[in-house]
């Protein structure tokens, strides 16, 4: 076998999912001898083409707080509905006092959100969209708020015999205008 040149950073594939560690936050209890510190991890996994999940993982090490909040993403895999690479519609999620409002965008304006918003999208395979977090910063329920408004999406096609209506009726202009060119 011959020497293969090294080539940047080594990546372990195990499947087909990226992961994205979110928050690492050191967590105490207070018992009677005093406070006892564990590790808090937040991960969430998918696979850039509509499947995400999120896990969330305590442990006395980081390593160990890691490996459950992984398993646990990728026990808790879902499908968003998507449209091209945006979302269908417009969304809002709450939990707790965060609030993340998700608006779809036209192709080529990128995803315009921070933090934990940010990396729910991009593991969700969403490249254009437009946010805003509001109320609490908390970075564990900005991600579940922001989970929320990608389960409340619903399909184009589900949504147009709902109403009676017909799919080109509730696309956006840019699809009807990328369909008919």
């Amino acid at each position: 076998m011959a020497d293969q040149p090294f080539s940047g950073q080594q990546f372990e594939t195990q499947d087909a999912y990226e992961e994205r560690v979110i928050e690492i936050a050191r967590v105490a209890k207070v018992v009677k001898g005093g406070r006892r510190f564990q590790f808090r991890v937040t991960v969430v996994v998918g696979d850039k083409k509509g499947t995400i999940g999120l896990g969330i993982g305590k442990a006395n090490a980081v390593p160990d707080a890691m490996r459950k909040a992984s398993e646990r993403a990728r026990k808790d895999l879902r499908v968003i509905n998507m449209s091209g690479t945006t979302i269908p519609h417009e969304s809002t999620g709450k939990v707790a006092g965060a609030k993340v409002y998700l608006k779809p965008a036209s192709p080529g304006t990128g995803v315009i959100a921070a933090g934990g918003v940010r990396a729910v999208l991009e593991v969700a395979g969403i490249r254009d969209i437009l946010t805003k977090s509001m109320g609490s910063a908390n970075v564990l329920n900005v991600v579940m708020a922001t989970f929320a408004s990608l389960d409340a999406l619903r399909s184009p096609a589900g949504e147009a015999s709902r109403r009676g209506k017909k799919v080109e009726e509730l696309l956006p202009f840019w699809e009807r205008r990328r369909q008919h060119a």
